[in-house]
């Protein structure tokens, strides 16, 4: 089976292409955003260096306000992202909103069709560097994932969440 794949462009953008856009939103050098007009963002952002956010053209991308993004994040937010107010991601994190379904065998999974899920993560929550998040995941607000971690459940708030797959070792009260 052959796909036709086609470039999504070069994720060169300007301010007046997304949806909205708060004050003082900082994109460091390479950063590439994909369907801006699919994102919303607050104020007070951060976004390092070589950071993709990949929207899509249904579905939305929204960060709240005082957010840090580290270097090196790739956000793909086809089933919808939405990040709360004072975020912190670590760099080299990935959030991923869809999956291939494997409904048939024969077809290699790549080909096979693409199930969307939300990423929710709540307010005061902050990212370890090199973590992962799978599509459908909800992080609740004031926790902790810890570097490196595959988030693929959802995290209760305050909790602390560490390993592959990530595991809540505590509640922070």
């Amino acid at each position: 089976m052959i796909k036709n794949w086609e470039s999504r462009g070069d994720g060169k953008f300007n301010e007046s292409q997304f949806a909205a856009i708060g004050e003082n939103v900082i994109f460091e050098d390479g950063t590439r955003v994909f369907h801006p007009e699919s994102i919303e963002l607050g104020s007070n952002i951060y976004v390092g260096h070589n950071t993709i956010l990949q929207a899509y053209y249904k579905n939305r991308m929204t960060i709240g306000d005082n957010a840090f993004i580290g270097p090196n994040c790739f956000f793909h937010s086809g089933g919808g992202i939405t990040i709360g107010n004072n975020v912190g991601i670590a760099a080299n994190t990935a959030i991923l909103t869809s999956v291939h379904e494997e409904t048939d065998l024969d077809t290699p999974i790549s080909f096979n069709p693409i199930v969307f899920s939300e990423v929710v993560i709540e307010d005061n929550v902050h990212i370890g560097i090199g973590t992962t998040i799978l599509p459908g995941v909800r992080i609740g607000e004031g926790a902790q994932i810890g570097a490196g971690a595959v988030v693929t459940r959802n995290i209760p708030k305050f909790a602390v969440a560490v390993g592959v797959p990530a595991k809540v070792i505590r509640i922070r009260s």
